[in-house]
Protein backbone atom coordinates (compact mmCIF):
# COMPACT_ATOMS: atom_id res chain seq x y z
CA UNK A 1 0.00 0.00 0.00
CA UNK A 2 1.14 3.47 -0.57
CA UNK A 3 0.06 4.77 3.04
CA UNK A 4 2.54 2.46 4.20
CA UNK A 5 5.47 3.12 2.15
CA UNK A 6 8.79 4.25 3.69
CA UNK A 7 8.18 7.93 2.31
CA UNK A 8 5.18 8.23 4.48
CA UNK A 9 3.31 11.75 4.33
CA UNK A 10 1.11 12.02 7.39
CA UNK A 11 -2.50 12.89 6.68
CA UNK A 12 -3.61 16.19 6.65
CA UNK A 13 -6.36 15.24 8.62
CA UNK A 14 -7.37 11.96 10.81
CA UNK A 15 -10.29 10.03 12.15
CA UNK A 16 -10.37 7.47 15.09
CA UNK A 17 -13.19 5.20 15.82
CA UNK A 18 -13.15 4.18 19.33
CA UNK A 19 -11.70 5.63 22.08
CA UNK A 20 -10.42 2.49 23.67
CA UNK A 21 -7.07 0.98 24.43
CA UNK A 22 -6.25 0.73 20.92
CA UNK A 23 -7.50 4.05 19.77
CA UNK A 24 -7.13 6.60 22.69
CA UNK A 25 -2.80 4.74 22.76
CA UNK A 26 -2.85 5.51 18.83
CA UNK A 27 -3.91 9.50 19.09
CA UNK A 28 -1.91 9.93 22.36
CA UNK A 29 1.47 8.38 20.33
CA UNK A 30 1.00 10.56 17.42
CA UNK A 31 0.18 13.58 19.32
CA UNK A 32 3.97 13.30 20.59
CA UNK A 33 5.64 13.09 16.60
CA UNK A 34 6.78 16.02 15.42
CA UNK A 35 5.93 14.59 11.96
CA UNK A 36 2.11 14.66 13.29
CA UNK A 37 1.80 18.57 14.30
CA UNK A 38 0.30 19.94 11.23
CA UNK A 39 -2.22 16.67 11.56
CA UNK A 40 -6.15 17.82 12.58
CA UNK A 41 -6.57 14.50 15.05
CA UNK A 42 -10.55 13.42 16.04
CA UNK A 43 -11.28 10.59 18.01
CA UNK A 44 -14.98 9.08 17.57
CA UNK A 45 -16.75 7.25 19.87
CA UNK A 46 -20.53 6.21 20.87
CA UNK A 47 -19.36 7.59 24.26
CA UNK A 48 -23.16 7.20 25.76
CA UNK A 49 -24.04 9.30 28.31
CA UNK A 50 -24.27 8.23 32.23
CA UNK A 51 -27.62 7.30 33.25
CA UNK A 52 -27.56 10.03 35.68
CA UNK A 53 -26.19 12.32 33.04
CA UNK A 54 -27.27 11.25 29.70
CA UNK A 55 -26.56 14.42 27.30
CA UNK A 56 -22.92 14.46 28.76
CA UNK A 57 -20.28 12.20 26.12
CA UNK A 58 -18.38 9.97 27.88
CA UNK A 59 -15.08 8.64 26.48
CA UNK A 60 -14.76 5.21 26.30
CA UNK A 61 -18.11 4.31 25.93
CA UNK A 62 -19.29 2.67 29.02
CA UNK A 63 -19.95 -1.00 27.74
CA UNK A 64 -16.03 -0.98 26.41
CA UNK A 65 -14.29 -3.38 27.04
CA UNK A 66 -11.59 -1.81 28.90
CA UNK A 67 -14.26 -0.24 31.50
CA UNK A 68 -14.24 -2.34 34.23
CA UNK A 69 -13.44 -2.40 38.10
CA UNK A 70 -9.94 -4.80 37.50
CA UNK A 71 -7.59 -6.19 34.34
CA UNK A 72 -4.73 -8.59 34.94
CA UNK A 73 -1.41 -6.65 34.26
CA UNK A 74 1.11 -9.48 33.54
CA UNK A 75 3.95 -10.41 31.12
CA UNK A 76 3.19 -13.70 31.38
CA UNK A 77 3.07 -15.53 27.17
CA UNK A 78 3.42 -17.98 25.69
CA UNK A 79 4.51 -15.90 23.21
CA UNK A 80 8.15 -14.43 23.89
CA UNK A 81 6.91 -10.85 21.47
CA UNK A 82 4.05 -10.56 23.84
CA UNK A 83 6.20 -11.44 26.87
CA UNK A 84 8.60 -8.58 26.02
CA UNK A 85 6.06 -6.36 24.96
CA UNK A 86 3.85 -6.55 28.26
CA UNK A 87 7.32 -6.63 29.94
CA UNK A 88 7.90 -2.86 28.48
CA UNK A 89 4.46 -2.22 29.54
CA UNK A 90 4.50 -3.24 33.50
CA UNK A 91 7.56 -0.72 33.81
CA UNK A 92 5.32 2.06 33.04
CA UNK A 93 2.79 0.38 35.04
CA UNK A 94 5.19 0.29 37.98
CA UNK A 95 6.11 3.56 38.25
CA UNK A 96 4.79 5.40 41.10
CA UNK A 97 2.91 8.95 41.27
CA UNK A 98 0.07 9.91 39.75
CA UNK A 99 1.73 11.60 36.58
CA UNK A 100 1.66 7.67 35.93
CA UNK A 101 -0.34 5.02 34.80
CA UNK A 102 -0.30 3.12 37.34
CA UNK A 103 0.15 5.85 40.57
CA UNK A 104 -2.48 6.61 43.03
CA UNK A 105 -3.77 2.52 43.16
CA UNK A 106 -4.35 2.83 39.91
CA UNK A 107 -2.02 -0.61 39.95
CA UNK A 108 -1.47 -2.98 42.32
CA UNK A 109 1.28 -5.79 42.20
CA UNK A 110 -0.33 -8.87 44.19
CA UNK A 111 1.43 -11.58 42.05
CA UNK A 112 0.13 -13.86 39.56
CA UNK A 113 -1.04 -17.63 40.16
CA UNK A 114 -1.32 -19.41 36.23
CA UNK A 115 -1.64 -23.23 36.21
CA UNK A 116 -3.31 -25.61 34.50
CA UNK A 117 -4.84 -29.49 34.69
CA UNK A 118 -2.57 -32.39 33.84
CA UNK A 119 -2.41 -32.29 30.43
CA UNK A 120 -0.40 -32.90 27.15
CA UNK A 121 1.10 -29.79 26.04
CA UNK A 122 -0.69 -30.19 22.83
CA UNK A 123 -4.12 -31.24 21.88
CA UNK A 124 -6.67 -32.36 19.02
CA UNK A 125 -9.53 -29.67 18.73
CA UNK A 126 -12.54 -30.06 17.49
CA UNK A 127 -11.08 -29.83 13.92
CA UNK A 128 -8.77 -32.33 14.47
CA UNK A 129 -5.79 -29.89 14.65
CA UNK A 130 -2.85 -29.82 16.91
CA UNK A 131 -3.22 -26.79 19.28
CA UNK A 132 -1.44 -25.45 22.20
CA UNK A 133 -3.70 -26.56 25.26
CA UNK A 134 -3.65 -24.89 28.91
CA UNK A 135 -1.07 -26.88 30.18
CA UNK A 136 1.61 -26.22 26.81
CA UNK A 137 0.37 -22.13 27.33
CA UNK A 138 1.20 -22.36 30.90
CA UNK A 139 4.40 -24.00 30.88
CA UNK A 140 6.04 -21.60 27.72
CA UNK A 141 4.69 -18.67 29.80
CA UNK A 142 6.65 -19.75 32.68
CA UNK A 143 9.89 -20.52 30.99
CA UNK A 144 9.20 -16.15 29.18
CA UNK A 145 8.95 -15.11 32.35
CA UNK A 146 11.48 -16.66 34.41
CA UNK A 147 13.96 -15.47 31.41
CA UNK A 148 12.54 -11.77 32.07
CA UNK A 149 12.83 -12.03 35.74
CA UNK A 150 16.72 -12.92 35.02
CA UNK A 151 16.96 -10.50 32.58
CA UNK A 152 15.40 -7.73 34.83
CA UNK A 153 17.38 -8.54 38.07
CA UNK A 154 14.29 -9.76 39.75
CA UNK A 155 15.37 -13.19 40.29
CA UNK A 156 14.81 -13.35 43.74
CA UNK A 157 14.39 -11.09 46.94
CA UNK A 158 15.43 -13.47 49.90
CA UNK A 159 12.31 -14.69 50.61
CA UNK A 160 12.05 -16.90 46.98
CA UNK A 161 11.91 -16.39 43.21
CA UNK A 162 10.49 -14.02 41.34
CA UNK A 163 8.77 -16.26 39.86
CA UNK A 164 8.71 -20.12 41.34
CA UNK A 165 7.74 -23.34 39.86
CA UNK A 166 4.73 -25.11 41.21
CA UNK A 167 4.33 -28.74 41.07
CA UNK A 168 1.80 -30.60 42.11
CA UNK A 169 -1.35 -29.56 43.73
CA UNK A 170 -0.12 -29.20 47.69
CA UNK A 171 2.30 -26.88 46.19
CA UNK A 172 -0.26 -24.42 44.79
CA UNK A 173 -2.85 -24.81 47.50
CA UNK A 174 -0.08 -23.26 49.88
CA UNK A 175 0.14 -20.28 47.26
CA UNK A 176 -3.25 -19.12 46.32
CA UNK A 177 -4.00 -18.34 49.38
CA UNK A 178 -7.32 -19.34 49.74
CA UNK A 179 -7.00 -22.54 50.51
CA UNK A 180 -7.69 -23.91 46.85
CA UNK A 181 -6.28 -26.99 45.03
CA UNK A 182 -6.37 -25.00 41.56
CA UNK A 183 -4.42 -27.47 39.20
CA UNK A 184 -1.91 -29.60 38.74
CA UNK A 185 0.62 -27.48 37.82
CA UNK A 186 1.86 -23.77 37.08
CA UNK A 187 3.44 -21.10 38.68
CA UNK A 188 3.38 -17.85 41.08
CA UNK A 189 5.33 -14.70 39.28
CA UNK A 190 5.42 -12.15 42.26
CA UNK A 191 5.94 -9.49 39.51
CA UNK A 192 2.53 -9.54 37.70
CA UNK A 193 -0.63 -8.19 39.22
CA UNK A 194 -3.86 -6.38 38.75
CA UNK A 195 -4.92 -2.39 37.48
CA UNK A 196 -8.13 -0.46 37.47
CA UNK A 197 -8.99 -0.77 34.80
CA UNK A 198 -11.74 2.49 34.54
CA UNK A 199 -9.80 4.36 36.50
CA UNK A 200 -6.59 3.90 34.27
CA UNK A 201 -8.37 4.79 31.28
CA UNK A 202 -9.83 8.12 32.55
CA UNK A 203 -6.26 8.90 33.47
CA UNK A 204 -5.27 7.87 30.15
CA UNK A 205 -7.97 9.79 28.40
CA UNK A 206 -7.48 13.53 30.68
CA UNK A 207 -3.47 12.56 29.66
CA UNK A 208 -5.02 13.01 25.75
CA UNK A 209 -7.22 15.46 25.85
CA UNK A 210 -4.83 17.60 27.54
CA UNK A 211 -2.45 17.71 24.72
CA UNK A 212 -4.98 20.15 23.08
CA UNK A 213 -4.20 18.31 19.82
CA UNK A 214 -6.72 15.70 19.84
CA UNK A 215 -10.20 16.82 19.57
CA UNK A 216 -13.26 14.50 20.70
CA UNK A 217 -16.08 13.60 19.14
CA UNK A 218 -19.50 11.63 20.02
CA UNK A 219 -21.65 10.17 17.82
CA UNK A 220 -22.55 6.71 16.55
CA UNK A 221 -21.06 5.91 13.46
CA UNK A 222 -23.46 4.03 10.80
CA UNK A 223 -21.33 3.16 7.89
CA UNK A 224 -17.86 4.32 6.77
CA UNK A 225 -18.16 6.81 3.71
CA UNK A 226 -16.29 5.72 0.33
CA UNK A 227 -14.87 7.00 -2.94
CA UNK A 228 -15.50 3.79 -4.81
CA UNK A 229 -13.64 5.39 -8.03
CA UNK A 230 -10.49 5.60 -5.76
CA UNK A 231 -10.88 2.80 -3.71
CA UNK A 232 -11.04 5.25 -0.87
CA UNK A 233 -12.19 5.52 2.74
CA UNK A 234 -13.22 9.51 2.64
CA UNK A 235 -14.97 9.18 6.74
CA UNK A 236 -17.42 8.62 8.67
CA UNK A 237 -21.62 8.82 8.52
CA UNK A 238 -23.09 8.81 11.88
CA UNK A 239 -26.44 8.25 13.23
CA UNK A 240 -27.76 11.78 13.53
CA UNK A 241 -27.01 12.63 9.32
CA UNK A 242 -23.30 14.19 10.03
CA UNK A 243 -20.46 13.25 8.07
CA UNK A 244 -16.89 13.21 9.47
CA UNK A 245 -14.32 13.63 6.80
CA UNK A 246 -10.62 12.55 7.04
CA UNK A 247 -7.34 11.86 4.74
CA UNK A 248 -6.80 9.10 6.90
CA UNK A 249 -9.56 6.83 8.99
CA UNK A 250 -8.38 4.54 11.61
CA UNK A 251 -10.94 1.91 13.03
CA UNK A 252 -10.07 1.07 16.38
CA UNK A 253 -13.79 0.24 17.89
CA UNK A 254 -13.03 -2.49 19.43
CA UNK A 255 -15.99 -5.95 19.27
CA UNK A 256 -17.97 -3.08 17.06
CA UNK A 257 -15.15 -2.95 14.46
CA UNK A 258 -16.26 -5.99 12.22
CA UNK A 259 -20.05 -4.01 12.32
CA UNK A 260 -18.10 -1.80 10.96
CA UNK A 261 -15.24 -3.16 8.15
CA UNK A 262 -15.83 -6.57 7.40
CA UNK A 263 -13.21 -8.81 9.11
CA UNK A 264 -14.94 -12.61 8.69
CA UNK A 265 -11.85 -15.21 8.93
CA UNK A 266 -9.61 -12.25 10.55
CA UNK A 267 -11.83 -11.18 13.41
CA UNK A 268 -15.07 -11.84 15.18
CA UNK A 269 -17.03 -10.33 18.64
CA UNK A 270 -17.27 -13.09 21.28
CA UNK A 271 -19.04 -11.92 24.75
CA UNK A 272 -17.17 -13.38 27.88
CA UNK A 273 -18.67 -13.54 31.04
CA UNK A 274 -18.05 -11.59 34.28
CA UNK A 275 -19.60 -12.02 38.21
CA UNK A 276 -19.06 -9.85 40.76
CA UNK A 277 -20.56 -10.48 44.63
CA UNK A 278 -20.41 -8.11 47.26
CA UNK A 279 -18.27 -9.52 50.37
CA UNK A 280 -17.90 -9.21 54.07
CA UNK A 281 -14.73 -6.85 55.69
CA UNK A 282 -13.28 -10.05 56.53
CA UNK A 283 -13.29 -11.31 53.47
CA UNK A 284 -12.05 -8.32 51.66
CA UNK A 285 -8.76 -9.06 53.79
CA UNK A 286 -7.95 -12.47 53.34
CA UNK A 287 -8.81 -12.47 49.81
CA UNK A 288 -7.11 -9.10 49.11
CA UNK A 289 -3.51 -10.48 49.85
CA UNK A 290 -3.98 -13.14 47.32
CA UNK A 291 -2.41 -13.34 43.86
CA UNK A 292 -4.57 -13.46 40.79
CA UNK A 293 -5.47 -16.59 40.13
CA UNK A 294 -5.82 -18.48 36.94
CA UNK A 295 -6.48 -22.29 35.70
CA UNK A 296 -5.88 -22.01 32.17
CA UNK A 297 -7.36 -25.38 31.02
CA UNK A 298 -10.88 -24.37 32.10
CA UNK A 299 -10.20 -20.09 31.62
CA UNK A 300 -11.72 -18.75 35.00
CA UNK A 301 -9.66 -16.19 36.83
CA UNK A 302 -10.13 -14.55 40.14
CA UNK A 303 -8.70 -10.89 40.36
CA UNK A 304 -8.25 -9.79 44.32
CA UNK A 305 -10.93 -7.47 45.06
CA UNK A 306 -11.03 -4.49 46.35
CA UNK A 307 -14.54 -2.06 48.36
CA UNK A 308 -15.61 -5.25 48.95
CA UNK A 309 -16.99 -6.56 45.97
CA UNK A 310 -15.18 -9.61 44.50
CA UNK A 311 -14.81 -10.28 40.68
CA UNK A 312 -14.44 -13.76 38.98
CA UNK A 313 -14.11 -14.29 35.12
CA UNK A 314 -14.06 -16.55 32.34
CA UNK A 315 -11.52 -16.45 29.83
CA UNK A 316 -13.35 -18.71 26.99
CA UNK A 317 -14.07 -18.98 23.73
CA UNK A 318 -17.16 -17.01 24.54
CA UNK A 319 -20.94 -16.52 22.92
CA UNK A 320 -21.62 -15.03 19.38
CA UNK A 321 -24.04 -12.65 18.62
CA UNK A 322 -24.54 -13.17 14.78
CA UNK A 323 -26.95 -10.34 13.38
CA UNK A 324 -27.70 -9.32 9.91
CA UNK A 325 -26.14 -5.48 9.44
CA UNK A 326 -25.69 -3.48 6.25
CA UNK A 327 -23.04 -1.23 7.95
CA UNK A 328 -20.38 -4.05 7.27
CA UNK A 329 -17.59 -2.31 4.48
CA UNK A 330 -17.14 -5.19 2.11
CA UNK A 331 -14.75 -5.78 -0.90
CA UNK A 332 -16.79 -5.49 -4.10
CA UNK A 333 -17.46 -9.18 -5.65
CA UNK A 334 -16.35 -7.49 -9.10
CA UNK A 335 -13.06 -7.31 -7.47
CA UNK A 336 -12.75 -10.49 -6.65
CA UNK A 337 -13.43 -11.52 -10.39
CA UNK A 338 -10.83 -8.99 -11.85
CA UNK A 339 -14.28 -7.01 -14.00
CA UNK A 340 -14.10 -3.12 -13.66
CA UNK A 341 -15.97 -2.52 -10.36
CA UNK A 342 -16.61 1.24 -11.41
CA UNK A 343 -18.88 0.60 -13.61
CA UNK A 344 -21.79 3.34 -13.67
CA UNK A 345 -24.09 0.65 -13.01
CA UNK A 346 -22.08 -0.46 -9.88
CA UNK A 347 -22.01 3.41 -8.99
CA UNK A 348 -25.42 3.51 -8.88
CA UNK A 349 -25.50 0.13 -5.98
CA UNK A 350 -23.35 1.83 -4.09
CA UNK A 351 -25.24 0.88 -0.75
CA UNK A 352 -25.70 -3.13 -2.00
CA UNK A 353 -21.80 -3.17 -3.47
CA UNK A 354 -19.79 -2.08 -0.75
CA UNK A 355 -22.54 -2.35 2.78
CA UNK A 356 -24.52 -5.63 1.78
CA UNK A 357 -26.39 -7.37 4.13
CA UNK A 358 -24.09 -9.90 6.01
CA UNK A 359 -23.87 -11.89 9.38
CA UNK A 360 -21.28 -10.35 12.06
CA UNK A 361 -21.28 -11.11 15.73
CA UNK A 362 -22.02 -7.97 16.51
CA UNK A 363 -21.86 -7.01 20.97
CA UNK A 364 -25.14 -6.85 23.12
CA UNK A 365 -24.40 -4.96 26.31
CA UNK A 366 -26.11 -3.82 29.53
CA UNK A 367 -26.42 -0.37 27.27
CA UNK A 368 -28.94 -1.66 24.93
CA UNK A 369 -30.63 -4.11 27.35
CA UNK A 370 -30.54 -2.97 31.05
CA UNK A 371 -31.86 -6.16 32.41
CA UNK A 372 -29.49 -8.50 30.30
CA UNK A 373 -27.79 -11.12 32.67
CA UNK A 374 -25.46 -13.54 31.81
CA UNK A 375 -26.80 -17.05 30.40
CA UNK A 376 -27.03 -19.57 32.68
CA UNK A 377 -24.04 -21.86 30.71
CA UNK A 378 -21.78 -18.98 32.00
CA UNK A 379 -22.62 -18.42 35.55
CA UNK A 380 -22.35 -22.19 36.12
CA UNK A 381 -18.76 -22.02 34.71
CA UNK A 382 -18.53 -19.15 36.53
CA UNK A 383 -19.77 -20.55 39.93
CA UNK A 384 -17.67 -23.80 39.01
CA UNK A 385 -14.48 -21.73 39.12
CA UNK A 386 -15.40 -19.55 42.11
CA UNK A 387 -15.71 -22.72 44.30
CA UNK A 388 -12.27 -24.45 42.96
CA UNK A 389 -10.14 -20.36 43.69
CA UNK A 390 -12.20 -20.30 46.87
CA UNK A 391 -13.44 -23.02 48.48
CA UNK A 392 -14.83 -21.12 51.53
CA UNK A 393 -18.88 -22.41 52.23
CA UNK A 394 -18.99 -18.70 53.08
CA UNK A 395 -18.30 -17.53 49.40
CA UNK A 396 -18.88 -20.40 47.25
CA UNK A 397 -22.64 -20.64 47.04
CA UNK A 398 -23.21 -16.78 47.72
CA UNK A 399 -25.26 -15.14 44.19
CA UNK A 400 -23.45 -13.18 42.34
CA UNK A 401 -25.66 -9.59 42.59
CA UNK A 402 -24.24 -8.16 39.23
CA UNK A 403 -22.59 -9.44 36.31
CA UNK A 404 -21.59 -8.16 32.23
CA UNK A 405 -20.84 -9.81 28.90
CA UNK A 406 -17.47 -8.33 27.72
CA UNK A 407 -16.93 -8.52 24.23
CA UNK A 408 -13.47 -9.29 23.14
CA UNK A 409 -12.60 -8.90 19.29
CA UNK A 410 -10.61 -12.32 18.79
CA UNK A 411 -8.41 -13.34 15.80
CA UNK A 412 -7.81 -17.17 15.16
CA UNK A 413 -4.18 -16.98 16.82
CA UNK A 414 -5.26 -14.40 19.51
CA UNK A 415 -2.81 -11.97 17.61
CA UNK A 416 -3.99 -8.25 17.55
CA UNK A 417 -4.95 -6.90 14.00
CA UNK A 418 -2.67 -3.79 13.20
CA UNK A 419 -2.61 -3.00 9.42
CA UNK A 420 -3.83 -1.21 6.53
CA UNK A 421 -7.15 -2.51 4.42
CA UNK A 422 -5.70 -4.84 1.49
CA UNK A 423 -8.00 -3.34 -0.53
CA UNK A 424 -9.66 0.25 0.49
CA UNK A 425 -6.99 3.16 0.66
CA UNK A 426 -7.59 5.74 3.20
CA UNK A 427 -7.93 2.62 5.54
CA UNK A 428 -6.59 1.55 8.72
CA UNK A 429 -7.48 -1.22 11.33
CA UNK A 430 -6.56 -1.66 15.12
CA UNK A 431 -8.63 -3.87 16.83
CA UNK A 432 -8.28 -7.50 17.65
CA UNK A 433 -7.39 -7.40 21.45
CA UNK A 434 -8.72 -10.77 21.55
CA UNK A 435 -8.85 -10.33 25.77
CA UNK A 436 -5.41 -9.07 26.34
CA UNK A 437 -5.07 -5.72 24.90
CA UNK A 438 -5.58 -3.67 27.80
CA UNK A 439 -2.26 -4.40 29.91
CA UNK A 440 -0.48 -2.71 26.67
CA UNK A 441 -2.20 0.74 27.23
CA UNK A 442 1.25 2.36 28.39
CA UNK A 443 3.15 1.07 25.05
CA UNK A 444 0.64 -0.59 22.72
CA UNK A 445 0.23 3.36 20.74
CA UNK A 446 3.80 3.83 19.81
CA UNK A 447 3.52 0.30 18.31
CA UNK A 448 0.32 1.21 16.19
CA UNK A 449 1.66 4.61 15.72
CA UNK A 450 5.15 3.00 13.43
CA UNK A 451 2.83 0.55 11.44
CA UNK A 452 0.94 3.18 10.75
CA UNK A 453 3.94 5.28 9.18
CA UNK A 454 5.65 2.07 7.59
CA UNK A 455 8.23 1.37 10.63
CA UNK A 456 6.72 -1.24 12.62
CA UNK A 457 9.30 -4.37 13.74
CA UNK A 458 9.02 -6.88 11.54
CA UNK A 459 7.83 -9.51 13.98
CA UNK A 460 4.73 -7.42 15.15
CA UNK A 461 3.98 -6.41 11.89
CA UNK A 462 4.22 -10.17 10.57
CA UNK A 463 1.45 -11.12 13.67
CA UNK A 464 -0.56 -8.22 13.23
CA UNK A 465 -0.78 -8.35 9.59
CA UNK A 466 -3.94 -8.76 7.25
CA UNK A 467 -4.20 -12.69 6.98
CA UNK A 468 -5.25 -14.58 3.76
CA UNK A 469 -8.14 -16.72 4.34
CA UNK A 470 -9.21 -19.39 2.34
CA UNK A 471 -12.91 -19.54 3.75
CA UNK A 472 -14.08 -16.48 5.24
CA UNK A 473 -17.30 -18.15 6.46
CA UNK A 474 -15.54 -20.46 8.59
CA UNK A 475 -16.15 -19.52 12.11
CA UNK A 476 -13.42 -18.05 14.52
CA UNK A 477 -12.25 -20.00 17.53
CA UNK A 478 -9.04 -18.41 19.19
CA UNK A 479 -6.58 -21.13 19.57
CA UNK A 480 -3.97 -19.93 21.54
CA UNK A 481 -4.04 -22.57 24.42
CA UNK A 482 -5.56 -19.74 26.94
CA UNK A 483 -8.84 -19.71 26.45
CA UNK A 484 -11.64 -22.67 28.26
CA UNK A 485 -15.20 -23.91 28.29
CA UNK A 486 -16.94 -24.81 24.39
CA UNK A 487 -16.68 -23.26 21.50
CA UNK A 488 -19.39 -22.25 18.97
CA UNK A 489 -22.13 -21.20 21.40
CA UNK A 490 -24.57 -18.82 19.95
CA UNK A 491 -25.75 -16.15 23.03
CA UNK A 492 -29.13 -15.86 21.79
CA UNK A 493 -30.01 -19.53 22.42
CA UNK A 494 -28.43 -19.64 25.54
CA UNK A 495 -30.30 -16.77 26.98
CA UNK A 496 -33.39 -18.95 25.93
CA UNK A 497 -32.43 -21.35 28.17
CA UNK A 498 -31.99 -19.39 31.04
CA UNK A 499 -33.83 -20.50 33.99
CA UNK A 500 -34.08 -19.26 37.87
CA UNK A 501 -31.17 -17.49 38.57
CA UNK A 502 -28.11 -19.65 40.02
Amino acid sequence: MSDSAPSFKPPSTLLIVGSGVFGLSTAYALTKRPEWASTQITVLDRAGGSASIPQRPVFPSRDASSIDSSRIIRADYADPAYAALASAAQAEWRKPGPDSIGGDGRYTETGFLLVADNEPPLVRNARGLEVKSGMGFAREAYANAAAHARHSGREGDGNGDWVQPLDGREAIRNATTTGAELGDWGYLNRGSGWANAERAMAWFYEKVRRTGRVKFASGTVMRLEVDADQRRVVGAKLADGRSLRAELVVVAAGAWTPSLVDLRGQAVATGQVLGYMDITPEEQARLGKAPVLMNMTHGTFLIPPSNRVLKIGLHGYGYQNPTKVTSCLTVPKQHKSSSDFTSSGARKKAGEEHFPEIAVSQPLTHLDDPTLWMPASGERALRKGLRAMVPWPSVADRPFNANRVCWYTDTPTGDFLVTYHPYWNGLFVATGGSGHGFKFLPVLGEHIADNIMGRCTPILKDKWAWKEVADVEQAIVTEDGSRGGQAGLILRTELRKNGPRI
